[in-house]
């Protein structure tokens, strides 16, 4: 099976290796400003456009895309623009209970399929002096909530799964694409 992953994102790219010993892995731009009625929706919505995007998806039998968000109180969080966003963002995280959505969107014979999952995340109480050292020490820019579980020091528990928290749920992946070949 000729698979393509549409991401740039070199975490995703570490954990769809536990699916697929061959694959191929190109970026397509696409809009990612949408904020959705609920978190699903939007990560769903997102991941969908990412798929959408790939202009050479005919070339492969299964092209994979994904988003992740942050979700807590009524708020999303993204990638930070810059790292004094990202400060903030984690003052915000910091002591707290938050969700981690991720979508992915697969296209497998000219059909498009989609699968979410959420974790529930508490993140270790930091100070602000911990937080700057954290930001100044770690590339926040390019996660979802400014921060990566792999790291150790920003996540205390979880409940859920770890690689959805990394930014792809392989287990769902998995299941989604166990069951679109067992159907076809």
């Amino acid at each position: 099976m000729k698979v393509l992953l549409a991401s740039a994102s070199p975490r995703r790219r570490e954990l769809i290796k536990k699916l697929f010993d061959e694959f191929d892995v190109a970026a397509y731009p696409a809009d990612e400003n949408y904020k959705g009625e609920t978190p699903e929706d939007t990560v769903r919505t997102i991941a969908s456009r990412k798929l959408a995007a790939v202009t050479a998806s005919e070339a492969y039998d299964l092209v994979v895309a994904s988003d992740t968000l942050v979700y807590m109180d009524g708020k999303y969080y993204g990638k930070p623009s810059d790292e004094a966003e990202a400060v903030s963002m984690l003052l915000e995280l910091s002591g707290r209970t938050h969700t981690v959505y991720s979508a992915v969107a697969v296209k497998y014979k000219g059909k498009t399929y989609t699968a979410i999952d959420a974790t529930r995340v508490l993140f270790r109480d930091l100070t602000l002096d911990e937080i700057r050292s954290y930001v100044s020490s770690h590339d926040c820019l390019d996660k979802a909530g400014a921060y990566a579980v792999q790291d150790g020091v920003t996540v205390a528990s979880y409940d859920g799964s770890y690689d959805n928290v990394v930014g792809l749920p392989t287990e769902k992946l998995r299941s989604l694409i166990n069951g679109l070949i067992t159907e076809n």
